[in-house]
């Protein structure tokens, strides 16, 4: 579910606004980048929904991931397809990797549908990716290992980057 509301980097705000919320302007005007609504006018108390993400038209960022994904997931039967194919099929291994050569794998879908049309050799490789895609997806593909990966990268990320800031915007007395 998306919520309708934009939202700015902190310092964009005016520093009362998420400093202090109490201090948030008390008029119904209607605050588009403000995450966070009141729950009455006699309360300070905020209700917040989720981010509004904008500049992504009309998917979601999890929409976008999906997409990602399911491309990432045909990429990832290619390669299991192949390295059976390698060892006991060399042949049709040899059309998949001129067929490769050919066309990318940006796009899975057009990818297998392209491959399904080249003829009927490639058809049956094409329906054996699919296959594979399909079983990668629903019984292979460690979900709750993705997450705890993105949420590890992300948190690492920040804390080194900030460091490295503080680093090159600290000045350090050398001793003489």
């Amino acid at each position: 579910m998306e919520s309708h509301y934009a939202t700015l980097a902190l310092p964009q705000l005016p520093h009362s606004y998420y400093a202090y919320p109490s201090s948030m302007p008390s008029s119904n005007k209607v605050y588009p980048f403000w995450p966070c609504k009141r729950g009455s006018s006699q309360s300070t108390r905020l209700q917040c929904s989720k981010m509004f993400v904008p500049g992504f038209g009309e998917a979601s960022p999890e929409k976008k991931a999906a997409n990602n994904l399911h491309n990432f997931f045909t990429y990832t039967a290619v390669k299991i397809v192949a390295a059976q194919l390698e060892s006991y099929n060399p042949e049709a291994y040899e059309e998949l990797m001129e067929f490769l050569s050919r066309h990318s794998l940006n796009d899975g879908d057009k990818f297998c549908a392209s491959l399904m049309r080249e003829s009927s050799r490639h058809k049956n490789l094409a329906l054996r990716i699919m296959e594979v895609r399909s079983a990668y997806c629903k019984n292979d593909f460690e979900w709750d290992n993705l997450k705890r990966l993105a949420f590890k990268m992300v948190d690492d990320s920040n804390t080194r980057l900030m460091m490295d800031y503080v680093v090159e915007t600290t000045p350090v007395e050398t001793e003489k």
